[in-house]
C-alpha cells in the first residue's frame, strides 16, 4: 500500500506553506455596521474592542461602521460579533448585513478547517499511483516471451 507521504514526495507536494506567506494569508480585516439606534456605537465599540489584544480597531468611511484587522491564528470574526453582541451592541439587521456575516463566518471556519487538513493530491495522483503499481509485485504479469506469446 503506499504511504501517505511517499505520495507527498512523489507528487512534489508541499506540506505547510512558507511562514511568511501563512502569516500574512491569516491576517483579516473586516467591516462591522452597527444600527442607526442608539447613536455613537461605533465609536464605543472601537474603544472597547482595542483592548483585546491582537485586533486594530479604527472607524470606517460612514459614521455607523468600524474596521477591524486580527490574525485567524488568534481571533474570529464569529467570536469578535459575539463579543460586540455580548457588550450589548446592536449590529446592522439588514438582510445584506446579516448574510455578508454568515458568509464571513462560513469562510473562516472553512479556511481554519482546511489548515488543519492535508494537501489533497488533485493533479499528478494518477501518476503516483501508476508508478506504485509498476513497483509493486502483482498477478498482472506474464513471464512467457513475447515471441511465443505470438502467433504465427
Amino acid at each position: 500500500m503506499l504511504q501517505r507521504d511517499k505520495a507527498y514526495a512523489l507528487a512534489g507536494r508541499r506540506h505547510h506553506e512558507p511562514e511568511a506567506e501563512l502569516v500574512q494569508s491569516l491576517r483579516k480585516r473586516r467591516e462591522l455596521r452597527f444600527n442607526a439606534t442608539p447613536p455613537g456605537q461605533a465609536t464605543e465599540a472601537v474603544r472597547r474592542l482595542s483592548a483585546l489584544p491582537g485586533v486594530v480597531v479604527e472607524m470606517g468611511l460612514r459614521g455607523d461602521e468600524i474596521r477591524v484587522t486580527y490574525s485567524l491564528a488568534e481571533h474570529a470574526f464569529e467570536s469578535i460579533e459575539a463579543i460586540l453582541v455580548e457588550l450589548g451592541f446592536h449590529l446592522d439587521g439588514s438582510l445584506y448585513a446579516r448574510l455578508r456575516r454568515a458568509l464571513l463566518r462560513y469562510c473562516e471556519e472553512t479556511e481554519l478547517r482546511n489548515m488543519h487538513s492535508p494537501e489533497r493530491l488533485i493533479k499528478h495522483s494518477n501518476t503516483v499511483y501508476a508508478e506504485a503499481w509498476q513497483h509493486h509485485p502483482h498477478g498482472d504479469h506474464d513471464d512467457t516471451p513475447p515471441e511465443l506469446r505470438e502467433f504465427r
